[in-house]
């Protein structure tokens, strides 16, 4: 196996379990590895740090994989890992009121660049890393001897892809090809879900816990819910309650999709009313025309995709947010959120502050959310806990 030495000094992160080292930490390589392959990481003075698999193209060189000189990375190491990450979303299937979730989460569960998610009885993949691409027909097979899957679906698009040198990947792994809509459940409520052509690998499960303590504050009250989807707040409002909800999106696929899962729940076309449009130029059309509304739910796109972007995101998530507090009714709710993982929540609450000054409101913290167990943060890798959210009482 090949060897990488690290720059003294630049082992401190392994040893704490951080599973990234970068190519600035690289002192030296000892042979010729090819991208995806397994090399051993050794400190500046020769002793043992770490295994993992290396890319020349990434800035993430090596993604680690154990922290054990005697731990073997063979098959059966892949298939225990694929078998630890299923196993840990048992309990969360179990009650049958939900059948869709992610069943591993790339370096939450230990599986650096892989993401698996269950749409019933389908599965959604995104291969990310290299050293992944090299196991992907060990981590498929043990998918289908676990879970029986009636398909597997590629959506290995992402740009993560190009930094390590691999091109986008798009179409059936296994089995049988997914219907054009695949309906799911999610907290007893049904939706249509497109897995080949939605957005990343078809649906949001990371905001499944969220809704449901939104939508708990939803009854009887006018909702606008803004970079709506395929309705995942929308429709925990209305089976709450709601008076009234508007569902903002730009996306015609998004729009429609939600047309389908209103009627497919039985809810009340008169209940609510969909508007494809920019979110924050439908925000300002709504101050002009003095609508208001008693609670309003953010949930854009990720603004901030890495730490250089965050100036400019910081300003977007200020807009977003000033713009939404002027259109709600006195005491009205705002769930806010951010995707963004190189935003901390004391920075998100900071941008708030100044949106609340600029919009001559004044803002009370009253509930923090996060994601949920199947998105779970490993304590040696903060980088996993993206998704942030606050739900703010504003006067």
């Amino acid at each position: 196996m090949h060897s990488i030495y690290l720059r003294k000094g630049k082992e401190k992160a392994v040893r704490q379990l951080h599973p990234w080292i970068f190519s600035g930490a690289i002192e030296k390589i000892i042979g010729k590895p090819e991208n995806g392959d397994l090399v051993i990481v050794l400190d500046a003075k020769g002793d043992f740090l770490a295994t993992g698999f290396y890319n020349a193209q990434s800035r993430v060189a090596v993604r680690v994989l154990a922290w054990n000189a005697e731990q073997v990375i063979d098959e059966t190491w892949w298939r225990s890992r694929i078998q630890q990450a299923v196993a840990a979303r048992t309990q969360l299937l179990a009650s049958g009121e939900t059948n869709t979730c992610r069943l591993i989460f790339s370096e939450a569960d230990y599986l650096p660049g892989l993401i698996v998610d269950k749409y019933a009885d389908f599965l959604s993949v995104q291969i990310l890393t290299s050293g992944m691409e090299k196991a992907k027909a060990i981590c498929l097979d043990e998918l289908q001897k676990l879970l029986k899957p009636k398909g597997i679906f590629d959506r290995s698009d992402a740009n993560a892809r190009a930094h390590e040198g691999l091109q986008a990947s798009s179409g059936i792994l296994a089995g049988e090809a997914p219907p054009e809509f695949i309906e799911v459940v999610e907290n007893g409520i049904r939706y249509q879900v497109n897995i080949a052509d939605g957005q990343k690998s078809g649906f949001y499960c990371d905001q499944r816990e969220n809704r449901k303590k939104v939508a708990a504050r939803t009854n009887a009250k006018v909702v606008l819910d803004c970079f709506s989807y395929s309705g995942g707040f929308t429709l925990n409002a209305l089976a709450a309650g709601a008076k009234k909800v508007v569902s903002v999106d730009s996306s015609a696929l998004a729009i429609d999709t939600l047309k389908k899962n209103i009627k497919l729940n039985g809810f009340k076309a008169s209940q609510q009313t969909s508007i494809q449009s920019d979110v924050n130029k439908q925000l300002r059309v709504f101050l002009e025309s003095g609508d208001k509304f008693d609670l309003i739910v953010l949930d854009p796109p990720k603004y901030a995709p890495s730490r250089s972007a965050l100036t400019k995101a910081s300003r977007a998530y200020k807009d977003l947010n000033r713009l939404a507090m002027g259109l709600l009714n006195k005491g009205g709710f705002l769930a806010t959120f951010s995707c963004s993982g190189a935003l901390d929540i004391g920075t998100f609450k900071q941008i708030l502050a100044w949106s609340a000054l600029d919009a001559g409101k004044e803002v009370q913290f009253i509930d923090q959310f996060c994601q949920p167990e199947d998105h779970p943060i490993r304590s040696s890798f903060p980088e996993g806990e993206y998704l942030k959210g606050l739900l703010c009482r504003v006067f």
